[in-house]
């Protein structure tokens, strides 16, 4: 690796009358000139920035995925419950004073959650999968788009991601703007399912040489697990 000229003029100038001004202290001086030498070569804290963009989007949409396998587990269990009870025989009667009471936690939440009894129930299932689906395949998306799997998007990478959902790059935006883009944009189709812009997106990482690697793999195994 190549370093240019690792001294800022206005930089080594003020270094410079520390150093005159404490002849007596020249360890000081050194650490000093070794800090700016840092800082020349490793600018701030810009893998740390780097690595924000990825960090957070993919844990905004993790958060989301939770959300919603349990949206469609709890779909999934009363359509279940639905089906059984619809095919069970009626209880035996037990007077006039009788009053059917559930049996369990499970089947009270149902009825609380569907009173419209199995229709509704699959209509929020058929909606909960779908909703899951659309945020699987963006997490599948953010790690597709991390194309060499070290968990921070560099510049190739963030502006391929950015225009890929139909947002704008421009050099030298912060990060904060960067991820609050992203997670918009997520919640935007998230909300409106709109799995076909999101597989369009996909279509075009694809189109520019990204693919899902054994690593996506076993993080997207963890998640729907």
């Amino acid at each position: 690796m190549v370093f240019g000229q690792a001294s800022n003029p206005n930089i080594c100038s003020k270094h410079h009358a520390l150093i005159r001004g404490r002849p007596d202290t020249p360890l000081l001086a050194a650490g000093m000139f070794l800090t700016v030498l840092t800082y020349g070569l490793f600018p701030g804290d810009s893998l740390g920035r780097e690595s924000t963009v990825f960090q957070q989007f993919t844990r905004h949409i993790d958060r989301q995925i939770h959300t919603d396998k349990q949206a469609f587990a709890q779909a999934n269990r009363c359509v279940s419950w639905f089906y059984r009870e619809k095919k069970a025989p009626p209880p035996s009667a037990q007077g006039i004073s009788w009053n059917a009471i559930p049996a369990s936690q499970s089947e009270m939440d149902c009825l609380h959650a569907y009173p419209n009894g199995m229709d509704g129930a699959r209509d929020d299932f058929a909606k909960t999968q779908t909703i899951l689906a659309v945020s699987l395949t963006f997490y599948e998306f953010a790690l597709v788009a991390d194309r060499n799997d070290d968990a921070i998007y560099n510049p190739t990478e963030i502006t391929d991601l950015l225009r890929s959902l139909s947002l704008s790059y421009y050099d030298g935006e912060p990060p904060s703007k960067q991820v609050t883009a992203l997670t918009e944009q997520f919640d935007n189709w998230h909300r409106s399912r709109n799995m076909d812009a999101l597989m369009q997106g996909m279509s075009d990482l694809y189109a520019r040489g990204y693919r899902v690697t054994p690593s996506d793999r076993v993080e997207l195994d963890r998640v729907m697990g």
